[in-house]
């Protein structure tokens, strides 16, 4: 093994040398990058191989490949890149070939492969990459996808990407996604022929046998695409999604009409396939948006043009909407309905009229899927929050007391009806709080219900219940949400109370983990607010903070360094022990960043 290490060893010396010759390295550099590459040549060369060897090789090498880059640029030195950059390419190449060979299950080792050719090596190389990748991994879409793509748009071949597709298909005949892209590339191929021929047209060039087939150029290989696709998946999804694609060209009108027409026909037909579906209803509702009003309906007039023909069109929509959910009556199809009219209500518009119009079909539209059932408790949020918005208060709390009906267990409609009942300024808030916390399984009760609590309790009760509530709540809550209850509670005692009662809270708290280091930030900058503000009190925070998050936090480390040089009653001569204890409790790129910001804040301070 030693010698094999040694002639690869010998095999980059070339290269070494050249980068010694021409500046980009030193004579000690060089000696390092000899010792850094036995090491990385031992350990892919033993008898026992990993993947984290094969792995840091291949890092090193790129981020040699970068080094070398960034000081040819600074040099200004462009020569000599066969003899040292392309010598690493083909190392590196070599190494991935065994990798992959040995790992053959692993994606994304070959997906690293195919990363690495594409920004270092040729097209022909990454072309090879992927052929053996896919020789082993056909039953990955994905995969096929990525290379067809490669192929048609950094390669230009778009007959190559052809041949990947109609392989794919092969291996996975009825994959959606495979003929979805499949399509796409062919209306794309008829776009560059378009292009193409309309440039050389323009420089009236002869361009001898070269012929564009007209049914090429109107995309007719897209046409037999989705013709037999739709044969073989019968989806209104698919259906839609091909006419999707179809309406990204331009050329491609009588198409999009071709796959319109076949749509709705089977759509409105006896035999309707996709009646039940309601991505189908969804579309063709939304299709009304598009359609100019019939020229039997009265045209509007000069000053209401605009608003009133997207009135009308809307009132399409809905009446599409209305028979979906007659002839549909899903939760699904009603949360179309729901979604489509919230989408057209979110829309700015200058018409009052208009405006009371969407709202009136958005309350409509949810008022029928509750008078269903078909309403889910997100939904019953939704509704009450808009009601509350325009101040529908009476309809919010019926809404809300209607979806608690419903959803007795539900954490989310307690909240949505506390909200109501705190909007409307009710006097039952108090009994409704302690009400869900009987109904509500302790594990389900949430933050949010604890903090909605405390901040109704802040401005509708005394400081005594408040403070009563956030101490419930610090015993109730555990986990990563009692890192946010602390600090709100922190931050409602500074508030109320002054310095005096947040530094108390800090104190009853202070032993109780998990924290934030916000937790401690907010009592250093309490402090510092104070007219005399207390060194010894910062350093009690500083030390408390960094017993638990001096190994992470380099900041932390700095802003104490920078309060002894700063505070009146400072001792600079601290800052040097503090420097030491930061070095040997920060661990990896914390202690880097540490040593990079003390020695910007150093050269500031000369």
């Amino acid at each position: 093994m030693a010698e094999i290490i040694q002639e690869r060893i010998e095999d980059r010396l070339p290269e070494l040398q050249q980068l010694e010759r021409i500046g980009l390295f030193s004579r000690a550099e060089i000696k390092a990058i000899i010792k850094k590459a036995s090491d990385l040549e031992y350990r892919i060369q033993r008898r026992t191989l990993f993947k984290e060897d094969f792995i840091n090789y291949v890092q090193y090498e790129i981020n040699l490949l970068e080094l070398i880059q960034r000081r040819r640029v600074r040099i200004g030195y462009s020569f000599k890149k066969d003899e040292i950059e392309n010598s690493i390419v083909h190392r590196v190449q070599g190494v991935f070939r065994r990798a992959s060979a040995k790992w053959k299950d692993d994606v994304q080792l070959w997906l690293s492969y195919v990363v690495f050719c594409k920004k270092w090596a040729t097209k022909v190389q990454l072309s090879k990459v992927f052929s053996a990748m896919l020789a082993i991994h056909s039953n990955k879409p994905a995969l096929w996808i990525m290379a067809a793509k490669w192929e048609m748009e950094d390669r230009l071949s778009s007959e190559s990407a052809r041949q990947l597709f109609l392989r794919a298909l092969r291996f996975h005949p009825e994959c959606p996604k495979l003929y979805q892209e499949y399509f796409r590339m062919e209306l794309m191929h008829a776009e560059k022929l378009r292009k193409e021929k309309q440039e050389f047209e323009k420089a009236k060039m002869d361009v001898g046998n070269l012929e564009y087939a007209e049914e090429i150029l109107m995309g007719e290989l897209a046409r037999i695409i989705y013709k037999n696709s739709v044969n073989i998946i019968k989806s209104a999804e698919f259906h839609v999604s091909l006419l999707s694609i179809a309406q990204l060209f331009d050329f491609a009108k009588d198409l999009q009409r071709e796959i319109y027409d076949e749509l709705m026909s089977v759509f409105f037909s006896l035999q309707a396939l996709h009646t039940d579906d309601p991505l189908t209803w969804d579309y063709v509702a939304r299709r009304e948006l598009e359609i100019e009003s019939q020229p039997g309906e009265e045209p509007p007039t000069a000053k209401q043009t605009k608003v009133a023909e997207v009135g009308r069109r809307e009132e399409r929509c809905c009446a599409v909407y209305e028979e979906a959910v007659k002839t549909l009556c899903t939760e699904a199809m009603c949360k179309c309905y729901i979604n489509f009219c919230m989408e057209r209500f979110a829309k700015k518009t200058s018409s009052r009229l208009l405006r009371e119009k969407r709202l009136e079909r958005t309350m409509v539209a949810f008022r029928k899927a509750h008078d269903l059932k078909l309403l889910p408790e997100f939904q019953y949020k939704q509704w009450s929050e808009l009601l509350l918005r325009h101040d529908f208060l009476t309809e919010a709390l019926e809404v809300a007391g209607a979806g608690m009906e419903l959803f007795p267990g539900s954490v989310m409609m307690w909240q949505v009806k506390l909200q109501v009942l705190i909007a409307s300024k009710s006097p039952d808030v108090a009994m409704l709080f302690e009400e869900a916390f009987v109904h509500l399984k302790p594990q389900q009760i949430c933050l949010p219900l604890w903090i909605s609590w405390a901040e109704w309790s802040e401005g509708a009760k005394s400081q005594e219940d408040t403070e009563a509530i956030f101490k419930k709540a610090v015993l109730a809550v555990t986990g990563g949400d009692s890192v946010t209850l602390r600090d709100k509670y922190l931050d409602w005692a500074y508030r109320s109370g002054g310095y005096k009662k947040a530094r108390a809270v800090f104190k009853s708290l202070q032993e109780s983990r998990p924290f934030s280091v916000d937790f401690f930030r907010k009592m250093i900058q309490f402090e510092k607010e104070q007219e005399s503000c207390k060194i010894a009190n910062l350093r009690e925070y500083y030390e408390r903070a960094l017993r638990e998050f001096g190994s992470v936090d380099s900041d932390l480390w700095m802003d104490y360094i920078k309060e002894e040089l700063n505070h009146p009653l400072g001792r600079p001569e601290h800052c040097g022990q503090i420097y030491w204890r930061a070095m040997k409790m920060l661990q990896g790129e914390s202690a880097e960043q540490f040593v990079a910001k003390h020695a910007v804040h150093q050269a500031g301070q000369l």
